[in-house]
């Protein structure tokens, strides 16, 4: 759950980027770290081991500031797609306040996205976490490869979800912005729901979504 305090006037907010290993989730926020207005974005950190490219997280901190004078905190966050880091991805997820699942596009991937995305689902359960209230995008990615599932295909997958569909090229930067867009959005109404944001703190929506501003 994000961190609201209003005596400093500080509101911390985690999303974090779920989803196989190597579907392109470090690749996302590389890529966000170079669209972004560098002036917002602190440093980014990566984790490497041999078993994966990210064992604990990629941390990318990044601050605004509405007109109110409430400063606002976004940090992103990967997890370790591989199975044996089930623990770190439990770690990462916990207080997370809205989540963005990487599927990989590949059509031999299908069974590591919905095993993937089974594991998204129990461990926010076990973290504490409401599945069904917390906002979620889904992001299909590596869309400049081939044998890779139809758009048409994907959405009659997951249309009846309700949650939106993304479909990206990580690598060269198409549709990150987008979904990162659409993750901001979701996670405003949703804390502008818990927080009454925009009542109390004079908060709106834009004041997230100068994130994205050039």
């Amino acid at each position: 759950m994000a961190e609201l305090n209003e005596r400093e006037k500080k509101l911390v907010v985690k999303i974090v980027y779920y989803g196989p290993a190597l579907s392109g989730k470090t690749t996302n926020l590389m890529q966000l770290h170079e669209i972004l207005n560098p002036a917002r974005c602190g440093e980014f950190m990566v984790f490497e081991t041999k078993g994966d490219r990210t064992l604990f997280f990629d941390l990318l901190p990044m601050l605004i500031k509405s007109e109110s004078g409430f400063k606002i905190k976004i940090k992103l966050f990967t997890v370790p797609g591989q199975p044996a880091h089930d623990a770190t991805r439990k770690e990462v997820l916990s207080r997370a306040d809205a989540v963005v699942f990487v599927a990989d596009s590949q059509t031999d991937q299908a069974m590591s996205n919905f095993e993937s995305f089974d594991n998204l689902e129990k461990n926010t359960a076990r973290v504490g976490l409401d599945f069904d209230k917390l906002p979620l995008v889904i992001q299909f990615n590596k869309r400049d490869l081939k044998d890779i599932i139809a758009e048409e295909e994907a959405l009659d997958l997951w249309q009846p979800t309700g949650l939106p569909i993304t479909f990206s090229s990580a690598l060269y930067g198409r549709g990150v912005k987008e979904t990162f867009e659409i993750a901001l959005k979701r996670t405003y109404l949703r804390l502008n729901t818990i927080y009454q944001l925009n009542k109390k703190h004079s908060v709106t929506e834009e004041d997230f979504l100068k994130l994205i501003e050039s």
